[in-house]
């Protein structure tokens, strides 16, 4: 037998990346069996609260604090950039971890983050997103190369190439000189899903504008366009560094905002810091049904 409960949330987000966040930091709210199912009707357009996702504040047995996120069609995700940047502003304004520097527990490893506070308020964000890997059998990719950097991939019998990267999920990156003219929600859809993905992968196309500074068009698996994709231009600006296309330090213009990446080497292996804003837009209280 289904109760109604009543649930209270907040409405962030990063660069037009939207979320709801509810928090899990006292008690569970939302049982585990149905946090996909209730984050696919929240994320519900027109219907409901509407977003990109939903991210869950856990306690952490490992870390200061645990994140979770689930997309808007109820899949869970191993890591959101611009999510994880509201969930710091979160959990420090509203005094669940005072802490300008914390370490968050996520699915794709433990990220650390560096908070900019003003007066109370969270300005900007640092996130040290970790390094990269390029190995297929870990982003995960179906492949008999080792690597897929700037390789050719047949999509619909043409060849396209891209260069396949995990940092923290799955990415497919495509380096391209006509920005304007991809058609996202056919392209965006074709990759996602293609039989050479077999977790589905986040896609992205990119134009260099310079050495640092690109734009980037996103269809997110899960959620489809999305303004804006943290995990993704980090993704980008790893990427077209070891390409040789890109410096060390990027900004990266996404149709929700700019994001500054910076790319650090560790132990022979390329990672990131990513700093952007987040934004809280309101609370609200609803009732749904369990």
């Amino acid at each position: 037998m289904s109760e109604r409960k009543i649930l209270l949330f907040h409405k962030m987000h990063g660069l037009g990346n939207d979320y709801v966040v509810i928090d899990e930091s006292v008690e569970e709210i939302i049982p585990e069996e149905k946090k996909g199912e209730i984050s696919a009707e929240l994320c519900t357009r027109g219907f409901s609260v509407g977003a990109d996702g939903v991210i869950f504040v856990i306690k952490s047995t490992k870390s200061d604090i645990r994140f979770r996120i689930f997309n808007s069609d109820g899949s869970e995700a191993e890591m959101c950039g611009n999510g994880i940047r509201c969930f710091g502003k979160y959990v420090y304004e509203n005094d669940v971890l005072k802490q300008k520097q914390m370490s968050v527990e996520t699915l794709g490893g433990t990220k650390k983050l560096t908070l900019h506070v003003e007066n109370g308020t969270v300005k900007s964000i640092r996130v040290d997103m970790g390094t990269a890997t390029f190995k297929t059998r870990e982003v995960p990719m179906a492949s008999d190369k080792e690597e897929f950097i700037d390789q050719e991939l047949l999509v619909e019998g043409e060849p396209l190439k891209l260069t396949a990267v995990n940092v923290g999920n799955p990415h497919a990156i495509v380096f391209t000189d006509d920005l304007e003219d991809v058609a996202l929600d056919h392209m965006g859809p074709l990759l996602e899903n293609h039989d050479a993905f077999p977790e589905r992968t986040n896609v992205h196309f990119v134009g260099v504008l310079s050495p640092q500074e690109v734009e980037m068009l996103t269809w997110e698996r899960g959620a489809g366009f999305t303004m804006a994709c943290g995990t993704g231009a980090t993704g980008t600006v790893i990427s077209g560094y070891k390409l040789g296309l890109l410096n060390k330090e990027v900004l990266v213009h996404l149709p929700g905002g700019d994001l500054q990446i910076t790319v650090y080497e560790k132990d022979g292996n390329l990672g990131a810091f990513m700093e952007g804003d987040a934004v809280s837009v309101f609370e609200g209280i609803m009732e749904v049904e369990l």
